[in-house]
């Protein structure tokens, strides 16, 4: 197939799902209701997974691995509300199997269809910052962009699957990488649960103290990962 098709194709179906998006919200169906409320309302979250029961991790793994592929959805609302329904560890298991299932399904598809699907929906501004992860081979920079708080990384996990990186790798790296900052939800998530608030607040007040820095400086450790393109290197001024 060549690449004017693949783009047609994608297009179209591309076109087709935003217009049937567009028809539900119109119409305002009763499943945009419900899924605005599920990722919005952390209590009317919590009541629907444990009225599930038995399956209640298993709906609670589906959430977390659709707020990787629809990047919309904030995580952030999703994690602590793993370790309030089951506990720190449990939280931890749960949402990492989630997570893990949804950023694998977005390297398969970046890797299946390539930048004729992931491309439209990242603006020239993402595109330029993050365009340095199609050449990434090295677990050192797929372990760092995972770690760093606050980045983009379901956008990440559909550029991943357009570079040279091998599945395997990546499906390690990725998962390793995710886990303390699940394990920072779930914590603070099982101590809200339990009504320990002021304990929750200060632990939370630790970490983002210690984050801090990292994600203001983030733009700048992302552009040491910029390589100069051809033509591009700085060449030593003459005397």
């Amino acid at each position: 197939m060549t690449d004017r098709a693949r783009w047609a194709i994608v297009t179209a179906v591309l076109l087709l799902l935003l217009a049937i998006v567009i028809w539900l919200v119109a119409a305002d169906a009763a499943i945009i209701r419900f899924t605005v409320r599920l990722y919005q309302d952390k209590k009317f979250l919590k009541e629907t997974v444990r009225s599930w029961g038995l399956m209640a991790p298993l709906v609670f793994i589906a959430i977390q691995a659709l707020q990787v592929i629809i990047s919309p959805i904030p995580g952030e609302i999703t994690g602590p509300v793993g370790g309030a329904l089951f506990g720190t560890w449990l939280g931890l298991f749960y949402s990492t199997i989630g997570l893990t299932v949804g950023t694998l399904f977005c390297f398969w598809v970046g890797r299946k269809w390539g930048e004729p699907l992931v491309r439209p929906w990242l603006s020239e501004h993402h595109w330029n910052q993050m365009n340095f992860v199609l050449e990434a081979e090295g677990a050192i920079i797929c372990f760092i962009l995972y770690l760093i708080p606050g980045f983009p990384k379901d956008i990440v996990s559909y550029l991943f699957g357009i570079s040279p990186m091998p599945f395997w790798l990546f499906a390690i790296v990725s998962t390793v990488a995710r886990i303390p900052g699940t394990w920072v939800s779930s914590y603070f998530g099982a101590h809200v649960a339990e009504q320990q608030y002021i304990y929750a607040i200060a632990f939370m007040a630790i970490i983002i103290a210690l984050c801090l820095p990292i994600y203001y400086h983030r733009a700048r450790i992302i552009k040491r990962f910029h390589k100069p393109r051809p033509g591009q290197e700085q060449r030593p001024e003459s005397p």
